[in-house]
C-alpha cells in the first residue's frame, strides 16, 4: 500500500523523490556545434611549427606574444586575451599589458575596440553553463582592476615583470554571457 500511496503522491505532485539540483547537477546543458572548426589539423600544427622554428637557441631575441583572438567587423574590434588561473590569480606580462593599452589607445581613436582580459580554469567551453572571470582594458585603464607586480598575499613569485590580477577583481559570468556580450559589440557595430 505504501507504495501505491508513494506513486499518487509523485504523480500529483505531493511528493518529491528526486532532488532537483541533483538533476541540473547531473545534466550539463552543451552548446550547439562550433561555428568554425580546424579541418585540417597537421597543416594547423605545421604552421605552428613553423613559426615556432623562427625564434631559436642563441638568438637574442626571445619569442613572441600573441593577440588569443582578434574579432573585426566593419572596422572596429573585439580582441580576447585568455589566461589562466594559479592560485586565484593570472599573471600577464608586463610588455604583453602595455601593447595592449597602447593597441586599445590607438584603435579607440578611429574606430571601436573592446578588449577582454579573461581568466579561467580548466574550462570546457562547449558548456554555456561554465564560469570565467573578465575585465575590459577600459576598467585597467581607470585602476579599476590593481596593477600589483608583487604578490600582495606575501608569496615572494619573483613576478615584477609581470602583472599579478586576482580572480575576486574580475567580474566572474558565464561563457553563454560572454557570447552575448560579443554579439552585442558585434550589433554595435552595425
Amino acid at each position: 500500500m505504501t507504495k501505491t500511496n508513494d506513486l499518487i503522491d509523485i504523480l500529483y505532485g505531493k511528493k518529491n523523490i528526486v532532488n532537483s539540483k541533483e538533476i541540473s547537477e547531473q545534466i550539463i546543458r552543451k552548446s550547439p556545434k562550433a561555428k568554425y572548426q580546424i579541418f585540417d589539423e597537421l597543416e594547423f600544427s605545421r604552421g605552428r611549427e613553423v613559426l615556432g622554428d623562427l625564434i631559436v637557441r642563441g638568438m637574442i631575441s626571445s619569442g613572441g606574444t600573441d593577440i588569443d583572438w582578434l574579432i573585426e567587423h566593419k572596422g572596429s574590434f573585439v580582441i580576447l586575451e585568455f589566461k589562466g588561473f594559479h592560485n586565484d590569480k593570472i599573471n600577464i606580462a608586463k610588455g604583453q599589458m602595455i601593447a595592449y593599452e597602447k593597441l586599445h589607445e590607438k584603435l579607440n581613436l578611429v574606430t571601436k575596440c573592446y578588449l577582454y582580459v579573461i581568466g579561467c580554469d580548466d574550462i570546457d567551453f562547449s558548456n554555456p553553463d561554465a564560469t570565467v572571470w573578465v575585465f575590459e582594458m577600459a576598467q585597467w585603464k581607470k585602476n579599476a582592476i590593481p596593477k600589483n607586480t608583487y604578490d600582495i598575499y606575501g608569496e615572494d613569485s619573483g613576478r615584477q615583470n609581470k602583472f599579478i590580477v586576482y580572480r575576486e577583481h574580475m567580474e566572474e559570468i558565464s561563457v553563454e554571457k560572454l557570447r552575448n556580450l560579443i554579439d552585442s559589440h558585434w550589433r554595435e557595430f552595425e
